[in-house]
This record gives structure tokens, sequence and C-alpha cells, in this order.
């Protein structure tokens, strides 16, 4: 069959290098020399990498870098003695596994050039097999060079080798991710032609490459066709895909279809086929119909993970679904649950507005500031600000008063509103006394008081028949160049002691 990939390619130095290694170029080897390994390299791939450390194979590996590690800088001579003692009773499975290791330890550069010329030396005869090229195109896909990777791929079939579902599933899925749906249904074509079978992980990239370009009734046709395949049946993730793309053009409830007849075929979802659909209901300012999707969750015995709330919460807090939200959170913290610091902060402030008329959110308020106050060394002076208004308007001087202490302690500056509030709510319950103390913590902290500040004294001086007291305060707020709206009155006056206040 004819392919439609150009074999020509800066990274094969020769065409016939692979069909016949003998021929292989001999590239110049300084390259080798002057690689300086880091010290971490050997330990990257004896541990996780390619799980060589407990294999004959991955011994020589390893020690064979040490080797290379070793070599004085650009002493080329003993890089080929080194590659020729060391690689001439190699096998090809060792070599491959020297490639793995070498492109996990982030060494690529090194690999090609010793994938390019270990052939040349004397006493090797290592032809590259299935295995070999799909390291390489594998290497390909991971550093986005897609196609020299495709080129690869049929230069690879053209001289008799024929890939694995996973060399073309690896493939499919990075041409997919990088929205080349077209290239993914070519070597998907070429996989059918050639007689491999495509596995249901073959068929969700594509699925999830359709979505991502945003052909969803494509990706939802085929997500139909292989329902009908004797061969091959979709998995939950292949309905999660397609969900997926419903939820990002809007389509959620069509998403909430498919979900159900995922259940009727007996698939079990995962909390992320759920999450899918939470994200979509919040794009969709619908957040609230997550609470069914939350139950549906718990009923089908799939436990809701702490992204689940917090995409739930998150939906809430956007819009303004403050009491639904609220319920989200308790339920989230009493399971255990940590909640993330700005969707604490974006709670806080919405009860906090909301309690100023519904008085029945203060404490839930309060009780939220708390919890942050336990997490967070530092809380954000908005946060401070829009917590003693609330306790203001809650009617809790006292709890106002210490927090904003505690915030003037922690090097907050209280904007002038705030200072306002608790003068406010001192003068409503009498405390003339008290409020007179913050006024003059507005001027240890930098605040000159506003006429609002002023005003607020001397109505109450005024209301408690205190005349020097209101002379006093007006008095000094003259010198500061404002003018309150109120005056002193000799209404219900009283001598009493006059009354410093600093100016």
């Amino acid at each position: 069959m004819s392919c439609p990939y150009n074999i020509q390619s800066p990274l094969l130095h020769n065409p016939s290098i692979f069909s016949n290694p003998k021929r292989i170029h001999r590239c110049n080897l300084q390259v080798l020399a002057m690689v300086s390994l880091p010290s971490k390299t050997c330990s990257v791939v004896t541990s996780s990498a390619l799980h060589l450390d407990e294999t004959a194979a991955g011994i020589r590996a390893v020690n064979f870098l040490d080797k290379l590690k070793a070599i004085p800088f650009k002493d080329t001579s003993e890089i080929l003695s080194t590659m020729e003692k060391d690689l001439s009773n190699w096998t090809l499975s060792d070599f491959n596994g020297l490639l793995m290791a070498l492109f996990t330890a982030n060494e690529p550069e090194l690999a090609m050039e010793l994938f390019s010329n270990v052939s040349s030396l004397s006493g090797l005869d290592l032809a590259p097999n299935c295995s070999t090229f799909s390291i390489i195109i594998r290497r390909c896909c991971k550093r986005n060079d897609l196609d020299e990777a495709q080129r690869i791929l049929h230069h690879m079939m053209g001289n008799g080798y024929n890939p694995n579902v996973t060399t073309f599933t690896f493939l499919i899925h990075s041409l997919c991710k990088r929205g080349k749906i077209g290239n993914a249904f070519r070597v998907f074509q070429v996989m059918g032609g050639i007689g491999c079978k495509p596995t249901v992980q073959t068929y969700n990239c594509l699925l999830k490459g359709l979505c991502y370009v945003g052909k969803i009734e494509q990706a939802h046709e085929m997500l139909m066709n292989m329902e009908k395949k004797e061969s091959i049946r979709p998995d939950i993730y292949s309905y999660t895909a397609v969900m997926d793309g419903f939820c990002k053009v809007g389509r959620s409830d069509e998403a909430m279809e498919l979900l159900n007849r995922a259940l009727v075929l007996g698939l079990e979802p995962n909390a992320v086929t759920y999450n899918t659909l939470f994200s979509g209901y919040t794009k969709e300012g619908r957040p609230h119909h997550g609470f069914t999707v939350l139950k549906l969750m718990k009923d089908k015995n799939c436990l809701p993970d702490s992204i689940t709330y917090s995409t739930f919460l998150n939906g809430l807090l956007k819009w303004g679904k403050i009491r639904a939200a609220l319920k989200v959170y308790k339920e989230m913290v009493g399971i255990g649950f940590e909640v993330e610091g700005k969707m604490m902060s974006s709670l806080l402030r919405g009860l906090c507005m909301k309690s100023w008329k519904e008085k029945d959110l203060v404490q839930d308020a309060y009780q939220v500031f708390e919890k942050m106050r336990e997490r967070v060394s530092v809380i954000d002076h908005t946060s401070y600000s829009f917590v003693i208004r609330t306790l203001c308007m809650g009617r809790r001087t006292g709890e106002a008063v210490y927090h904003l202490e505690q915030m003037t302690g922690m090097g907050h500056v209280p904007r002038t509103v705030t200072f306002n509030n608790v003068i406010q709510a001192l003068c409503m319950e009498g405390k003339i006394g008290e409020a007179l103390v913050v006024l003059v913590s507005m001027f240890e902290n930098g605040k000159i008081p506003s006429r609002t500040s002023y005003d607020m004294l001397v109505k109450e001086f005024n209301r408690q028949g205190l005349l020097l007291g209101a002379c006093n305060v007006y008095g000094a707020a003259l010198k500061q160049g404002v003018v309150p709206h109120r005056i002193p009155t000799k209404m219900m006056a009283k001598i009493v002691p006059q009354t410093v206040v600093p100016v």
C-alpha cells in the first residue's frame, strides 16, 4: 500500500541506515566525548525509569553509563575503545534497554549518536528491530517532533518492520493531543491496512482528539459505532471523553444522557467522569445541578474526591450560590478534605456580604474565618475587613475590636471605612469611650479620620448629653481641617469632666 509520508529526514544520515546497519554513516563521535553525564543519571536509570535495575541488561547499561561519564574530556579514542569493548557482546535487547535508559535520563542526543554509530564499530552486528524503532518513535513524540515520528514509522514499515498496536496508539495519541486529527486518522488507516487491530485505548485517543478540535458530532458517532462492534467495546473512558466534549460546548444535558447510557451498559463511572459534569454545569451557569450529580455519584458507590468537591464548590461560588456553597464546604470539611485558600476567601466574602441582610449567616462566616486562621499564618487585610464589618453588623463589637487590634498588630493598616464600622457599632451600643480609643488608633496607624468618623462621635456625645465631649471632638476635627456635619448641641447637656481627644 502507498504511504502519504515523506521518508526524507535529517535524522537519518543515510537512507539505508535501517535496512543495512553495516552501512551506517560514522558521525563525529566527539559529541560522545563532550557529554558530561550528571551524577544523578545512573540513579535515575537504575530506579524508576525503566525498571532495569533487577535485570542483567540494566546492570550492564548502568555500568556503561558510568564508564562514559568517567572518560576524560574529548578523549575520542577512549570513547571508541570503551564502546567496542563494552558493546561487543551485547544483545539487541541490551542495546534497546540502553537507548531507553538514555532517553529517560534526559540524554536524548547521546542516545541518538549511539544509535547512529554503534553498528559501525568492529565486531558488532546489531540490526534494529521493531522495539528499536518504537523507542525512537516515542522519543520523537515526546519531543513534539511528530513529522519525524511519522517518517520513521513509514521507513520502518518500508523495510519490513510492522509496528505493534502500542506504537501506533502512542503516535495517534501524540497527534491527537496536538490537534493533528487528520494525521492521526491517516495513521489509524495505515494501522488497519497492515491488519493491526486497534484497542479501545486507540479509539479513546481518537475520541479525545475529535473533541479537542471541536468535532463533537463525529466523536459521538464514533462512540455509537463502537457500541455496535463485537470486536471492540467502549469503556468508561470512551464515554468520559465524549461527555467532556459535550460539556465544553455547553451541552451538559447530553453528557448526562451519555452517563446514563454507560450505566445501563453496566459500566462503572469514576470520579473523573462525574467531575466532567460538575465542570460542564458550572460553565453553563447551572452549578446547582451538581447536587443531582453528587447524589448519583454516591448512589453508585463512587466516592467523591477532593477534586470533585473543589470543582463543585468553585462553581457554586462563581455563580453566587452562597448557601449551597456553604453546604458543600461543610460536607467537604467534615470528610477531612482541605479547602484551597482562595476558595475559602471567596466563601468568606460571600457569607459576609450575605450576612449583612441574613443575620443567621454571621456565625457561619466567623467559623470559616477561624478555620482560615488555623490554616494560614497571615490573613489578607480584605478578609479581616469583611469579618470586622460582619461582626459589627451582628452586634458582636467585642470580637470586632479584638480582630481590629489583631489586624493592626499584624502590620495591616485598615481602611478608614473599617475603623468607621467599629466606631459606629460602639456608638450604637453607647460605648463612647471605646469608640474614642478606636479614633486614637486611627491616628496611630497613620489614618486621618473622615468627616463620618467625627460625625458619629459628636452625634453619640450629643445623644448622651455630654456637651463638653462633643465640643472636644468637634474642635479636634476642625484642627485636622475636617468640618463635621454634626455640631455640639445643648440639648440634655450635662456637666461632666472634659474628655480629651488627641490631635
